[in-house]
Parts: structure tokens; C-alpha cells; sequence
């Protein structure tokens, strides 16, 4: 029998790895809803679809290996780094999904939950005020006017599979939808700023670095508490506190 794996847990959801198949525990299934609908939308590799059994969806797992993770060291070449910037690009440039996404909130709304919660991260004492307010004023650039793209709203380096110089899967689709481009390759790049050059080769087209590092500093902060509470380590080396303080 195959070894069952714990991917991810949380109170929101779970991941099981069971040999080939990875098995998405949710009870929002709206979430997995977004998911699988753009997974078929999405004109670059995802995971086929096996299974779908309220709360559960069956998918299989994707050939190649991820680039590596936040906190960890990089991997993969140059050119695969670039590649993965190409797909990033090519998503972008498709059709947009019906509904917004992760990267799709309104400007509006975001800067107040950003000001909330730097305020909690002062005030609870989990971070310095100076190194707070320093990131919230990079965090401002992020605040501006976008136009909308066919975003993958999570892309985190460990959604991204490569074999050799070729991408092979991008997973995990659940904050899908229309949202800014910027927020995307950000998300991909955050603890990994030395092949940010790479992936906006591969992109192949202008990008506002401030705008990436605007997004670094506001996805750090408002995601400091959250892992905090749910079990992860946002102080570990190369993770969000770090990529923080690297704006200092």
C-alpha cells in the first residue's frame, strides 16, 4: 500500500499525497469550484483531474520537481527559471476567468486590511514598529491601478514544476481569477529575489521592480499573523520576516 503523506494541513484545508494522487480536503467548495475550472482554462500544464467527491478532489501529481521553496535554497538552472517566467506570461495573456481572484482584491480593501494589520503586528509585539512602517511605505506602490489578467492568485515557487528547462505542472489553482499580473511573479519570486532578473527574462516583457518589491513587502506583512497562528514559521530563515527585513 502506498504511503499516505501530509502535503499541507490547516483548520481551512488539507492535502494528502497518496503514491500518484494527491487528495485536496476543503470544505469551501467554492474554493475547489475556482480550482477545477481553471485548471481547464489555464493554457499552460496543470494536473488532471481523476476524482471529485465533495469535500474531496482527486488530482494527479505532475512530473519534474519544483524549483525549490521559501526558505530553502533555489534550484534549476537559469533557463528554467526563465521558463517559468515564459508560462507566467503566457497565463497572463489568456482569456480572463469569469470571476476575480486572489491577486484581483480592490485597492480600496486591501489598504485597509493592510493598515489593521500592521497595526496587530505592533501592537501584539510581533514586529518592530520601525520595521512596519518601513514596509508599509514600500508596500504603497503595490496600491495603484492595474489592469486585469488571468492570474494564478498563489504561485508560490512550490506550485511550479520543471524537468530539466521545461515547465511541467503548475498546481494548486484554488485563488485563481482575474487580478494583477505584478502580484503573480512577486508571489513566485518572494525569498528568491536573485532569480528575479531570470523570470522577468522569460516573461519578456517591462516590469515595474518596485511594484514586485511593493508586493513582497505587502504579502510578507499580511501574512506574518496567519502563519503564525496556523502552525507555520514566518521568522524561519529566508521566510517572510526575512524578505522584510531585506527592505530595511
Amino acid at each position: 500500500m502506498d504511503e499516505v503523506t501530509v502535503v499541507v494541513a490547516h483548520s481551512e484545508r488539507a492535502t494528502l499525497r497518496v503514491g500518484d494522487v494527491f487528495l485536496k480536503v476543503d470544505a469551501d467548495q467554492a474554493r475547489i469550484d475556482v480550482e477545477v475550472e481553471a485548471m481547464a482554462l489555464a493554457p499552460v500544464p496543470t494536473s488532471e483531474v481523476l476524482w471529485r467527491k465533495p469535500p474531496v478532489l482527486a488530482i494527479a501529481a505532475v512530473p519534474g520537481a519544483t524549483l525549490g521553496r521559501l526558505g530553502g535554497p533555489s534550484t534549476g538552472s537559469s533557463a528554467a527559471w526563465a521558463a517559468a517566467g515564459a508560462a507566467i506570461r503566457k497565463l497572463h495573456d489568456a482569456p480572463l476567468p469569469p470571476r476575480s481572484g486572489g491577486a484581483g482584491r480592490s485597492i480600496v480593501a486591501l489598504a485597509a486590511e493592510l493598515d489593521d494589520e500592521c497595526e496587530l503586528l505592533v501592537t501584539n509585539g510581533l514586529l518592530p514598529a520601525d520595521l512596519v512602517t518601513r514596509n508599509r511605505q514600500v508596500a504603497e506602490a503595490a496600491l495603484r491601478p492595474w489592469t486585469p489578467a488571468f492570474t494564478h492568485g498563489d504561485l508560490q515557487i512550490a506550485h511550479v514544476f520543471v524537468d530539466g528547462d521545461e515547465v511541467t505542472g503548475i498546481i494548486d489553482w484554488s485563488e485563481a481569477g482575474q487580478g494583477d499580473a505584478l502580484y503573480d511573479l512577486a508571489t513566485f519570486t518572494l525569498g528568491h529575489e536573485e532569480h528575479l532578473d531570470d523570470v522577468v527574462a522569460g516573461y519578456g516583457t517591462d516590469v515595474d521592480l518596485d511594484v514586485i518589491h511593493a508586493w513582497w513587502s505587502l504579502r510578507s506583512l499580511l501574512a506574518v499573523r496567519w502563519l503564525t497562528g496556523h502552525g507555520f514559521d514566518p521568522f524561519a530563515p529566508g521566510c517572510e520576516v526575512d524578505v522584510l527585513r531585506s527592505r530595511m
